[in-house]
């Protein structure tokens, strides 16, 4: 969900843009996600928050989405900001080196205090296949004994 308020152009570009992600970011619904994202990078919008205050699960799908949408967002002059309070999904974002690319916040006063710097998205890294697929299996194990 997209929170914005009715602004004028000048006002536009220096008021970030809050985009409300589930409480669970999955190959369901990482495409949704996804454009929700596109739409928030509208001409003039420096700054996007992304808030995952709500999600506690973010599979290997959701990430790639969240890299790309970064992408996307440096293409067009905005940066994308991750709200993210969760231990356990911010820990998954760390080794997956997420917080490398992304600028990551644990409160909303500290995504919407940090003045936006215009940037380019930089080359992600790229952690070994071994590592990646042994984290997301832990996660998703975990997951699923929560959810049962």
């Amino acid at each position: 969900m997209v929170d914005t308020v009715p602004t004028t152009p000048v006002q536009a570009q220096a008021q970030p843009v809050l985009v409300t992600l589930p409480g669970e970011i999955d190959m369901a619904n990482a495409d949704s996600i996804s454009e929700q994202l596109a739409a928030a990078f509208a001409p003039g919008v420096r700054v996007v928050i992304a808030d995952m205050t709500a999600t506690t699960f973010c599979d290997s799908a959701g990430i790639g989405m969240l890299l790309r949408a970064c992408r996307r967002a440096a293409a067009v002059g905005t940066e994308l900001r991750l709200l993210l309070p969760c231990p356990r999904v911010l820990s998954v974002m760390k080794i997956m080196g997420v917080d490398a690319v992304l600028p990551i916040y644990l409160s909303l006063e500290g995504a919407l205090a940090r003045p936006g710097p215009r940037r380019t998205a930089p080359a992600l890294p790229r952690p070994r296949r071994e590592d990646a697929a042994a984290i997301l299996a832990d996660v998703n194990r975990k997951h699923a004994s929560s959810v049962t």
